[in-house]
């Protein structure tokens, strides 16, 4: 008994730094933001024949002056579809890295790679529940509403359940395999939900256009895409893993980064930027 009791006592618990976490989690939310407005729907106005007029944290607006419905559409869709090409790219190279030897650099590609396809999954549970946001613009005219928004909605609810299980899998060499894991995978993802979430909602606070875009962009794509990080750890005894947890120690570079990450978007981009 008393060989137990001391072989538990010895079991590394690799608590993660509560501040690197959340520097870590400023960056990856405001680098997933940037993605979907500027890169996604920003790319995608000026290489449909639109005009850029303003990107701010929570829109982007594209004069549609001379542009096909089509057009229109596309520019509308591109937002989910840069996050999820981000997302698959981050969780394959997370495939390539090795946990122990860049943990920190493992834990920031773990987060960014959920918090994109999560987004991009929610942005259609969303559309089709509250007929606004991009994919009901892109559905708008196309089918009957009794038709798309239910089938949209599931298909987000069910893409949705998929995505959380694949980021509880790559979650899991991360946390170990013994009796902490889930205490461990909630430290790494409940502080990241709660800091992205503020920014967004704090920056949102800026833009010109209205409080309505806080509820509606902000608010529903920071605690509302990314709530799998509030259970998606529920999911980790379904996996296995083997060996210990990585140990993410206090990391001044990245505190920094999330720091400046922040004041940058909450800067620039609450306000917006007009073109």
């Amino acid at each position: 008994m008393m060989r137990t009791m001391q072989t538990a006592r010895a079991v590394p618990t690799h608590p993660a730094d509560l501040l690197t976490v959340i520097g870590i989690a400023l960056v990856a939310y405001a680098a997933s933001n940037v993605l979907h407005e500027a890169v996604g729907h920003g790319g995608a106005c000026l290489a449909l024949g639109g005009t850029p007029l303003a990107l701010s944290s929570v829109h982007f607006e594209c004069s549609h002056a001379g542009m096909s419905a089509l057009a229109s559409r596309g520019v509308s869709a591109a937002g989910t579809i840069v996050n999820f090409i981000a997302g698959a790219l981050a969780f394959a190279a997370l495939t390539r890295i090795p946990p122990r030897t860049r943990p920190h650099l493992t834990y920031a590609l773990w987060l960014f790679g959920t918090l994109n396809v999560l987004m991009g999954a929610g942005y259609f549970l969303f559309s089709g529940i509250g007929d606004i946001g991009d994919w009901a613009a892109v559905a708008r005219g196309t089918l009957p509403p009794s038709i798309w928004r239910p089938t949209m909605a599931v298909f987000g609810a069910v893409l949705y359940w998929i995505l959380a299980r694949t980021s509880a899998r790559a979650l899991r060499p991360l946390v170990g395999s013994d009796n902490l894991a889930m205490r461990r995978g909630r430290r790494l993802a409940v502080p990241a939900y709660f800091a992205g979430g503020l920014l967004y909602c704090i920056s949102g606070l800026f833009n010109p256009v209205g409080p309505i875009l806080i509820a509606i962009s902000a608010a529903a794509a920071s605690f509302g895409g990314a709530s799998g990080l509030l259970w998606l750890t529920s999911l980790l005894p379904h996996f296995r893993a083997d060996g210990e947890p990585i140990a993410l120690s206090r990391s001044h570079g990245w505190i920094a980064a999330g720091a400046v990450s922040a004041l940058v978007f909450v800067a620039l981009l609450g306000p917006s930027l007009q073109f």
